[in-house]
């Protein structure tokens, strides 16, 4: 069965690159650019990554993909070949982080829409009560206090470093 990466070539390839990189520093010239190959790497594996289980059921899987691809490509030239000979694990690791930095930025995010949705229900429950409305248009559901109980639990645990 044929990788969609090969990563002998790769390694390659980014040895290649590390050369010319260090040619370029020592004679004071612009880095060289990243080659197509390394970048068509770099997408695959981020690409493939966001469709294992872990991630594939996300709504900003794409927003993971983008997110992976620019930390990778802003670690290429970190990769050092006499350290190791594994540039694919080095880009999924790096993409691996990227996806899970998304996922909290999402979680927050939805956790200020539920948030602030709770505070909006507060003050048209209090405008009901001073003004004796009968109708409240809108009311807490189950979804949005389990997404606020959920991240403020473990907002706690990070403080008091009990995260599980």
């Amino acid at each position: 069965m044929a990788h969609y990466v090969n990563n002998k070539t790769l390694y390659i390839h980014m040895k290649e690159y590390k050369e010319k990189l260090e040619l370029s520093r020592q004679n004071e010239e612009e880095p060289p650019r990243i080659p197509n190959y390394i970048g068509e790497c770099i997408y695959l594996i981020c690409n493939k990554l966001a469709y294992k289980p872990n991630f594939m059921n996300y709504t900003y899987k794409d927003e993971m993909i983008s997110d992976g691809v620019e930390n990778c490509v802003a670690s290429v030239n970190n990769f050092n070949p006499e350290k190791s000979n594994n540039p694919f694990a080095y880009f999924t690791q790096i993409a691996w982080n990227a996806f899970l930095r998304r996922i909290a930025k999402e979680k927050k995010q939805t956790y200020i829409k539920h948030k602030n949705f709770e505070n909006i229900y507060s003050i048209n429950e209090m405008d009901s009560i001073f003004h004796d409305h009968k109708n409240v248009s809108m009311g807490m559901n189950e979804y949005s206090a389990d997404v606020i109980r959920n991240f403020e639990e473990k907002e706690r645990q990070k403080k008091e470093g009990t995260t599980k």
